[in-house]
């Protein structure tokens, strides 16, 4: 027994605390550390952060936040690393089977891998050039943030090895795959979870199954053959989700709307400061880039809508219009293109826009979203992935896509869409228009709109 086992010992909870989950049941605490890294302030803020962004303006139901979220994948990671310790405890240091000191490790850096996210975290970040995942390491290792302080009990090493698990470079790869990987306890909670709020079945997978076949194998995490119909389930699950659900239209409208919301803002108060009513105090240190942590970890997704709230009295008109837009749904619209005919197409967009009095700069914007299900290990590429590996009886590992028809007809094959976004009262004004009397920008867009709408082949042609 290492010093930090034996200082966890020491911490055990006497009694066990639950949290009554909808998606896991129970969620177990044993541990006087992860209670205590629950109560900072830094982890209660979690609860004022949306996980889905601007999903729950398509799915209402969607209103769960990154503090649910993380005690998800706490919860997952507990099951599975008590399972290791029954199961596969090492034995000695080369036999590749899961070191039991590691427990309390992987434990913290699954319960804080979201702590860095900001109020409607990916969108703030394009216009505040911001970056979840080094603020993540920064509140773990950061002197001033009461979760340093409660990992610091167990050395003041112990921050640093957290921080490595959720940047992947700790050394024990098994930890760091739990955490991260192409099957991980992030993912099996968000999936389920997203579906379970979004209101949708898609994300549903065997997870019972999943926890009982994975296993740690060769230093690395790896999946009993016998479950590989288990493992295949997850991933057609993750791909429905991000087609079905991440990647809805009009999640996606909206988010293009808050973008445009917060680069007016940034707008306003950088060059008219003087006419501008409302005080953004929270918000000025990263107007002038200039913020702290501190700074940071005052924001969350209520601070910024009561901004926008207030923004909707302002006297500059296009920050009133996207603030009232963004409160009360009205997502801009959307027409499928792709790279051949995206220019032209935007060209066109532009000169519409700017003759009805639109600013094109604020309301016409491109939104890519593309997503990689599955993908096997490729060492050649800069972005190489973790391929999932299965374990026959007789210790035989073959990679999931090799015995997996689903599986690979989807491995190394991104899917998504791109989007040109813009206010839906073009389409009115275009619409109104006799057919004889549109000029050639006007037919351009009619027709790419006709075309998603209308012909199927035409949609597949840009999807796959």
């Amino acid at each position: 027994m290492n010093r930090i086992e034996a200082l966890a010992q020491k911490e055990k909870l006497s009694r066990e605390k639950v949290f009554r989950d909808p998606v896991h049941d129970y969620i177990h605490i044993q541990d006087q550390m992860i209670l205590d890294l629950i109560d900072t302030k830094e982890f209660q803020r979690l609860r004022r952060i949306k996980q889905l962004g601007t999903s729950s303006y398509t799915f209402h139901g969607a209103e769960h936040s990154r503090f649910n979220h993380s005690l998800g994948v706490y919860e997952i990671t507990r099951r599975i690393v008590d399972k290791f310790a029954r199961s596969y405890a090492s034995q000695d240091p080369y036999d590749g089977l899961w070191q039991t000191q590691e427990r309390m490790l992987v434990l913290c850096a699954a319960l804080l891998h979201d702590i860095g996210h900001g109020p409607f975290s990916h969108t703030f970040e394009q216009i505040f050039h911001t970056d979840h995942e080094a603020l993540t390491q920064a509140i773990i290792t950061s002197p001033e943030t009461e979760i340093n302080r409660v990992l610091r009990r167990f050395g003041d090493e112990f921050p640093l090895k957290v921080a490595s698990v959720i940047n992947k470079t700790y050394e024990n790869k098994q930890v760091v795959q739990l955490i991260s990987s192409q099957l991980d306890a992030d993912r099996m909670d968000y999936l389920l979870r997203d579906a379970y709020y979004a209101g949708v079945s898609y994300g549903t997978f065997d997870i019972t199954r999943i926890l009982r076949v994975i296993r740690p194998f060769n230093k690395q995490i790896a999946f009993d053959f016998s479950g590989m119909h288990a493992v295949e389930d997850y991933i057609i699950s993750r791909y429905q989700m991000y087609m079905q659900v991440y990647f809805h239209p009009v999640s996606r409208g909206m988010e293009e709307v808050l973008q445009s919301l917060l680069a007016r803002a940034k707008h306003c108060y950088l060059n008219h400061p003087d006419k501008m009513k409302t005080p953004i105090g929270l918000l000025e240190p990263f107007l002038m880039n200039k913020w702290q942590l501190q700074d940071y970890l005052s924001l969350d997704d209520t601070i910024l809508s009561s901004y926008f709230t207030h923004w909707l009295r302002e006297d500059d008109a296009i920050l009133a219009d996207l603030a009232y837009r963004f409160l009360n749904r009205k997502s801009f619209k959307s027409i499928l293109t792709n790279n051949d005919e995206k220019n032209q197409l935007e060209i066109a967009l532009r000169n519409e826009l700017f003759k009805a009095g639109f600013d094109p700069k604020y309301y016409l914007s491109e939104n890519s979203s593309f997503d990689l299900p599955y993908d096997y290990y490729r060492p050649n590429h800069s972005n190489s992935k973790i391929q999932i590996e299965l374990v026959t009886k007789t210790g035989q590992v073959v990679e999931l896509s090799q015995v997996s028809a689903l599986v690979h007809s989807l491995a190394g094959k991104t899917n998504g869409d791109h989007r040109l976004y813009f206010p839906r009262e073009l389409f009115e004004f275009l619409y109104q228009i006799p057919a004889d009397q549109l000029n050639e920008d006007q037919r351009m867009i009619l027709v790419a709109h006709a075309n998603e709408r209308n012909d199927v082949t035409h949609i597949q042609q840009r999807l796959f």
